[in-house]
């Protein structure tokens, strides 16, 4: 008699992934920095959450109500938030350009020098935060916009141009090489195959830092390099509360107007 034989072989449940020695290690090792991250921090909880810290902050916090509305002061912050927008987008288009530039040797196009060189550039400029490259540029540009906006440019392309390097390494080589053993040229064959299938990775790259050089931008002026951020220095120093709170509504209405508009250009390059 013969057996009937079964629709579907049965598969065996595949085995459990093996824990690598390194993992565990290097949870080991993070579990041990928070401990004692906690353990040297002089943290006082129970005096963040008395009576009297609630007092304070309460009187704090009404010294901004109401909010600074002459149409004086109004027309002085509008001019802020342009002077503030336009840092974070031309920063932002600034390091976009040179990232993509530094991007081609950064992945490896031009070899491994080439490569290892751009990388420990880019490293470079990452690494300095804004504040500090505002700090430093004040110092040659002078007070105002021009080293915010430098500053901004100098960060996000050490950034970007990591970010676009690893999306150019990633990228199949397929569509590059049939070009290129069919005659066409290094150049032409990048801009025909490998550039156009990173671009909507490296748009929504470039808008993701402009949202982040939206928030960059206002703190830059702590520093002197114009913008809401400068008004917001000048009036909390001279305790004018109610002015400081007109120019912190406008930051966090820039800030939701741009992430709303970067979340909407990402949908429909994505589609």
């Amino acid at each position: 008699m013969i057996k009937p034989q079964p629709l579907l072989p049965s598969l065996a449940a595949p085995p459990a992934p093996t824990v690598q020695r390194s993992t565990i290690v290097l949870i080991v090792g993070l579990l041990a920095l928070v401990i004692a991250s906690f353990a040297s921090l002089s943290l006082q909880w129970r005096e963040l959450f008395t009576v009297d810290a609630a007092q304070k902050a309460g009187e704090f916090l009404r010294g901004f109500a109401p909010p600074e509305i002459a149409p004086a002061f109004l027309l002085k912050t509008a001019i802020a938030i342009a002077e503030t927008l336009s840092m974070s987008a031309l920063g932002t288009a600034i390091a976009a350009v040179l990232g993509l530039m530094l991007a081609l040797p950064a992945g490896g196009r031009f070899g491994a020098v080439p490569r290892a060189l751009t990388r420990m550039l880019l490293n470079l400029l990452r690494a300095i935060p804004e504040l500090v490259w505002a700090s430093i540029l004040l110092i040659a540009a002078g007070l105002g916009p021009f080293a915010g906006t430098l500053a901004l440019a100098a960060h996000t392309t050490g950034v970007l141009g990591r970010l676009f390097a690893d999306a150019l390494e990633n990228v199949p080589p397929a569509a590059e090489a049939t070009l290129r053993i069919n005659g066409v040229r290094p150049i032409a064959a990048f801009f025909y195959s490998a550039l156009p299938q990173t671009a909507p990775q490296m748009m929504s790259y470039t808008l993701y830092r402009w949202e982040n050089n939206i928030r960059a931008a206002a703190i830059l002026g702590v520093v002197g390099a114009g913008g809401l951020g400068q008004m917001l220095k000048y009036h909390l120093s001279l305790f004018q509360m109610q002015q400081a709170a007109t120019v912190i509504i406008a930051m966090l209405l820039l800030v939701a107007m741009v992430d709303a508009v970067s979340f909407a250009l990402r949908r429909v390059m994505m589609r």
